[in-house]
């Protein structure tokens, strides 16, 4: 990932409704939500979602894919990777056991729990 990029992606994290519209979609991996669906659960009007979605699909965040008459959300987890990698990749001077604790701390976020046995739909997220 290029500087650009990175600068890109976290501009458009720096927005309320955006990083809680990015974040609620990562919990809706991997079926997405509509950009209604959206909208609804955070309390935005759908045009105003709309703008917001086009930024994070601008910094490659997400990707919508049309479904009948809606489009489906979904988070670029790749390119979040790629994001985490370029702010960690030169973490500690290359000294990973002082990268270990980052490492331990990210690992528990990628286990199942019982929650996320739930569809998307049935999901709610505090706005």
């Amino acid at each position: 990932m290029e500087s650009s990029s990175a600068i890109s992606a976290l501009a458009a994290l720096a927005q309320p409704t955006r990083l809680d519209a990015f974040r609620l979609l990562v919990t809706a991996e991997p079926l997405g939500l509509p950009a209604g669906e959206l909208a609804r659960r955070l309390g935005v009007p759908p045009n105003t979602m709309s703008a917001h979605l086009a930024t994070l699909s601008h910094a490659g965040l997400v990707a919508g894919a049309r479904a009948s008459r809606s489009i489906i959300y979904r988070a670029e987890l790749s390119q979040v990777q790629a994001l985490t990698l370029f702010l960690l990749k030169d973490c500690c001077g290359g000294n990973a056991s002082l990268c270990a604790p980052v490492l331990a701390a990210l690992a528990p976020c990628c286990e199942p729990t019982p929650s996320s046995s739930r569809s998307p739909a049935s999901q709610e997220v505090a706005p």
